[in-house]
């Protein structure tokens, strides 16, 4: 994105308007006469002009609704006592769950309030530490944020990835840890995939797009990447393509088994994972031009998740949707191996995640976290897949962590929920000892607050888990405020884990719903499957589902029903306030996808027609146009308040889609409810990379939901 967008602009003659005694007299945008035909069906598109970044128009609306939305949030009293009290929630000490290596423990530590957490090393825990990397040096207004970390063999070098303002373009630096000084190496145009160090350390493998052309930030395609190698000490100029294969939306994740023998390459059409299906080959490291496939036919989804000698072990949902671990041995692997590979760990009932690390090789054992209507359970096993034991969690909630690698004693885990704060534990892989290292000491009474785990009917009768949060002996009136939270796609299970900044809602007597609606992966590849695609109508069907069940339950009613999501939870709301604007009093839509029809043609869209079909395709499209938010639009319709939030560093969901449905939402817009678009500067589709400017965006919604929930109706 070029500066050149967000200057101020004051000679357009685009001026903000007012609030009206009833209404909100919003920017003005020109509106185009695109019109286009898709199968036979004529399709207007009046706000095709928003798309160009760059444009006069694009930039005077930027700043015209930014100017109009802070005008509305910052004076309200409300918010000054959200960011208060968020600043003070946050403002406590947070370790991160460690990682071993090269004979040190690494783990992140922020005392509170900083912007970034530090990355500290020692002997072991408990010792003195010194800092390995401070990401709050590397710029003054914390812009640059350090998104990963990826130890060497030796434990002698850090790579760490770095994004500016949020963005998904990542440059990984290397970091000499004896001279605590980074070396000259920079790995560039990466998204998304860590990089693996070779097996002798003196380079590393990683995935990688080219190079965007200047401006073209946020709207390039996901499109050519390969798998490159960097010999540590050269220029980046001199990496050589080692891997690249398919057609050019295909993407590559590069991983190494642990006697460095075998790099096994997963490959997906699209970001890998998110259609839970991808091919595997696999190259001998000592001999890189052969080239062994594993599977291809984009059959299932294949993660590898460890090894011992040669023996690879991986995560698949090959005839079984729920997952299954399996083992080839990578010498002797005949082609196309993964497809009848031996079962070491059967599929069971309980789902483990395809779309985050779940599975890992630690001390000779496998260990396995799953999911049991929403929430973790953990197991360990033998090699051969024999149950060893349950390993006993502090409660119901969330697990993370349990990474590490096959000669380890020990690995690490924090556990939360809605309303516990991650605390984090060594877990003795050998005897199952659990100890406590790091608890959190946050400035709130847990015990002040009760969280449930309820059940509610999809449209179709489907039994369907909500986890829910309040104050205790609060009283269910029947008015209660509430914001109902939900996600539904791409496998990606919605798991109630604790975010500080939630305590805020619950302080103020308003309540916290979280749906594990279908499309996720609560309960496997089939919640997921039965969700997506030309069933996607499913997912908006569950959400509204969730929220009649609330108001019929005396939790609330549609005047104090806040909805919000992020993301694919962002075409969520969209599709939910364009259905049933009746049902809601408000709605938050973050970094959505709210264009179904152009959703490929930008940033990482083109990976997404997996999931949600292809807009070229007549099938998909007679789908897409029946929910797609910004063509779902009515003129004349009484819509909730809505607040649309969108970063000027989304590569991910270009900010073209907030925008143009913003605008046709305040155009459209036949009740008093207000419609604002919220531009967050420096931040990308996570949001602000900073603890300030969480604090600022969190703040600034729950003003915003608060606001308009207990407006006299």
């Amino acid at each position: 994105m070029t500066k050149l967008f967000f200057r101020v602009v004051t000679a357009l003659g685009l001026v903000v308007g007012m609030v009206a005694a009833l209404a909100v007299d919003y920017p003005k945008v020109p509106m185009g006469s695109v019109v286009e035909d898709h199968f036979g069906v004529k399709v207007s598109d009046p706000y095709r002009s928003l798309e160009d970044l760059d444009s006069p128009t694009t930039r005077a609306f930027v700043i015209a609704e930014s100017n109009l939305t802070n005008d509305y949030i910052n004076p309200l009293k409300v918010r000054g006592d959200f960011k208060d009290r968020l600043k003070n929630l946050v403002n406590y000490e947070k370790v991160g769950i460690p990682f071993e290596g090269g004979g040190h423990i690494f783990y992140s530590h922020n005392d509170g309030l900083q912007n970034q957490s530090i990355l500290m090393m020692a002997n072991r825990y408990g010792d003195t530490p010194e800092v390995a990397l401070d990401p709050n040096l590397l710029s003054a207004d914390g812009h640059l944020a350090v998104v990963g970390y990826v130890l060497s063999h030796n434990g002698k070098l850090l790579a760490y990835g770095v994004s500016d303002s949020g963005s998904d373009w990542t440059d990984w630096h290397i970091r000499d840890l004896t001279t605590h000084q980074d070396r000259p190496d920079v790995l560039r145009f990466s998204k998304y995939y860590e990089p693996v160090f070779t097996p002798d350390d003196k380079g590393l493998y990683y995935s990688a797009f080219p190079a965007p052309a200047k401006g073209q930030e946020l709207a390039q395609q996901d499109l050519n990447n390969a798998v490159r190698y960097h010999l540590l000490g050269s220029s980046d100029s001199a990496d050589k393509v080692v891997f690249k294969i398919g057609p050019n939306d295909w993407q590559f994740i590069p991983k190494l088994s642990s006697n460095g023998n075998w790099l096994v390459l997963t490959a997906g059409e699209g970001e890998v994972g998110d259609k839970g299906l991808e091919n595997v080959y696999l190259i001998n490291t000592a001999n890189p031009e052969r080239i062994k496939v594993l599977s291809e036919g984009f059959k299932a989804s294949f993660e590898l998740v460890g090894s011992n000698n040669d023996d690879l072990y991986f995560l698949t949902t090959l005839n079984a949707p729920n997952g299954r671990v399996v083992k080839i041995n990578a010498a002797t692997a005949e082609p196309q191996a993964l497809d009848h590979a031996l079962t070491v760990i059967k599929e069971s009932d309980n789902a483990i995640s395809i779309t985050e690390p779940s599975v890992a090789i630690v001390g000779s054992q496998i260990l396995v976290r799953s999911l049991h209507d929403a929430h973790t359970e953990v197991s360990a096993y033998n090699l051969s897949g024999q149950l060893i034991r349950k390993v006993n969690l502090p409660g119901v909630g969330v697990a993370k962590g349990f990474a590490g690698q096959n000669s380890d004693s020990a690995t690490y885990f924090s556990f939360s929920n809605l309303i516990t704060p991650p605390t984090v534990f060594r877990y003795d892989v050998k005897i199952g000892h659990i100890s406590k290292i790091a608890s959190p000491k946050v400035n709130f009474n847990s015990s002040e607050f009760e969280q449930h785990l309820v059940f509610f009917e999809g449209k179709d009768g489907t039994r369907i888990p909500m986890t829910l949060a309040y104050k205790k002996n609060l009283k269910l009136d029947g008015a209660r405020p509430v914001i109902l939270y939900g996600y539904g796609g791409f496998a990606i299970a919605t798991l109630p884990a604790f975010n500080a900044s939630r305590i805020a809602w619950l302080e103020k007597g308003g309540i916290y719903a979280m749906a594990h609606i279908r499309g996720g992966g609560e309960y496997g590849e089939r919640w997921h499957r039965q969700a997506y695609r030309d069933h996607k109508q499913v997912v908006f069907d569950d959400f509204i589902s969730a929220g009649e069940w609330l108001i019929k339950k005396h939790y609330t009613d549609s005047k104090h029903l806040a909805i919000q999501g992020g993301s694919n939870g962002g075409l969520l709301i969209g599709a939910c306030v364009t259905q049933r604007p009746d049902l809601f009093g408000a709605a938050v839509a973050q970094v959505g996808v709210l264009d179904m029809l152009r959703f490929h043609l930008f940033g990482q869209g083109a990976g997404w027609t997996g999931e949600y079909g292809h807009p070229d395709s007549e099938a998909d499209f007679k789908t897409l146009i029946k929910y797609s938010p910004y063509h779902n639009v009515k003129s004349g319709t009484r819509y909730p308040a809505t607040l649309v939030v969108t970063g000027d560093h989304d590569t991910r969901v270009m900010p073209m889609h907030s925008f143009k449905f913003a605008a046709a939402l305040q155009a459209a817009q036949a009740a008093d409810n207000p419609v604002y678009l919220m531009i967050e500067s420096a931040s990308g589709h996570g949001g602000g990379p900073t603890v300030t400017q969480s604090i600022d965006q969190t703040s600034a919604i729950y003003s915003f939901v608060w606001d308009q929930l207990n407006k006299q109706h």
